[in-house]
């Protein structure tokens, strides 16, 4: 890059962050970010990120706050509704990785990220309040139309705008405004994060499953609470739903769930050494959403306008992948912006690098998540291999290195 630029980036969360630390460290331009809500608070619940993501923040300087704040998979475990091992495999470091994979709550990674950005690019780098509503191309700039928090309008002007604005993307809408809705895989997931007792080695990931295709997910995600000898155990409790088809944009995909809705599908399960029960009962705040994705774009953006991860390639969450393809976007953005003084060719090239795995990953996701499902249902003398065969088949295809 030839010639400092204005780069907008439309969003605050994992991917644009990471993204906005990346230009900041390669020395490309001016970055601000655009945050529609108006306060960033360490929202969510827990999420993996995987050995090639972790490489790619250590590399951005943020491998000891990684480590001081997030748990180091060891193993991922397979087990039925008595809590007997069916299958299980090495992960991270313990798989022959140069990095851990690292499971953190969501909001503690965030703010990891936000701190950053801050301390790296400034305090107004952030700018928070401010929605994206209107976009327009015109003599190699970007327009965007804005609406602060007290709905004043803003106007702003950028020469790259990056959409890493999340599942409902108003620059993904712009750019595909024939895009079709929310595809739903036909589960229902409720999800929450409870301070529990330390179960197994504290850093292993398991996942139970009965015939009736009920699962639960769950998984330690803080090195403080491990520190103490406890756990803090991020969950997912997933079953079969009868909305099979698509959603609409404004369809509720994210609300307040019910214990009551949630626990009599797993009322009869005794696991005997994990309390799934006591798990959903100390939990305060359960939230409850049906599996979605987007089907994979052919291209994603034009001249000075591209996307990034959910905004890009929203996916099913059964390989742990979503936040750590939307580091690697913008680890990759960076680096061609570096190697490319033209702009509208480099975020070509950057959708040319990144695209062909992320849809890949959207539709390997898609068949794992049905060849689990099938597999609940097999003899339990036949699951263990076919549960090795199905991880097998996915690593082979998307978890390589960068």
């Amino acid at each position: 890059m030839s010639e400092p630029i204005d780069i907008l980036i439309a969003g605050a969360g994992i991917g644009g962050l990471s993204c906005a630390l990346a230009l900041h460290q390669a020395g490309i331009g001016k970055v601000t970010l655009l945050e529609s809500s108006s306060e960033i608070r360490p929202l969510g619940v827990g999420i993996n990120i995987q050995p090639a993501a972790v490489e790619a923040l250590a590399e951005l300087g943020l491998g000891p706050a990684l480590a001081a704040t997030a748990i180091p998979t060891h193993e991922l475990r397979y087990i039925d509704q008595s809590g007997a091992t069916v299958w299980s495999e090495p992960r991270g470091v313990e798989a022959g990785n140069a990095y851990p994979q690292y499971s953190i709550h969501r909001g503690e990674l965030q703010m990891i990220l936000l701190a950053a950005v801050r301390e790296r690019l400034g305090q107004q780098a952030v700018r928070t309040g401010l929605g994206v509503e209107r976009i327009e191309e015109r003599d190699g700039r970007v327009l965007i139309g804005a609406r602060d928090g007290q709905g004043k309008p803003q106007a702003l002007g950028a020469d790259v705008l990056v959409g890493a604005d999340g599942i409902h993307s108003k620059v993904r809408a712009h750019l595909h405004p024939d895009q079709g809705p929310l595809s739903h895989g036909g589960i229902t997931m409720w999800r929450g994060v409870t301070e529990f007792d330390r179960f197994l080695d504290g850093k292993t990931m398991i996942v139970a499953n009965d015939e009736h295709w009920s699962r639960l997910v769950a998984y330690p995600i803080s090195a403080r609470h491990a520190a103490e000898g406890k756990s803090l155990v991020n969950w997912v409790c997933m079953v079969p739903s009868a909305a099979v088809g698509q959603l609409d944009n404004e369809a509720d995909w994210n609300r307040d769930g019910r214990l009551e809705d949630v626990l009599p599908f797993f009322a009869d399960w005794d696991l005997g050494w994990f309390d799934i029960r006591d798990l959903l009962t100390r939990n305060q705040l359960i939230l409850q959403y049906p599996m979605v994705d987007r089907d994979p774009l052919p291209h994603w953006g034009r001249g000075r306008i591209t996307l990034l991860g959910d905004a890009a390639h929203l996916m099913y969450p059964m390989g742990a992948n979503g936040a750590s393809q939307a580091i690697l976007d913008g680890i990759e953005l960076a680096a061609a912006l570096a190697r490319n003084a033209d702009v509208a060719g480099a975020l070509r090239e950057y959708e040319e690098a990144r695209r062909p795995m992320a849809n890949k990953i959207i539709l390997a996701n898609r068949e794992r998540e049905k060849e689990e499902w099938a597999a609940a249902s097999r003899p339990k003398t036949e699951k263990s291999a076919a549960l090795e065969a199905i991880t097998g088949s996915y690593r082979n295809q998307v978890e390589r290195p960068r």
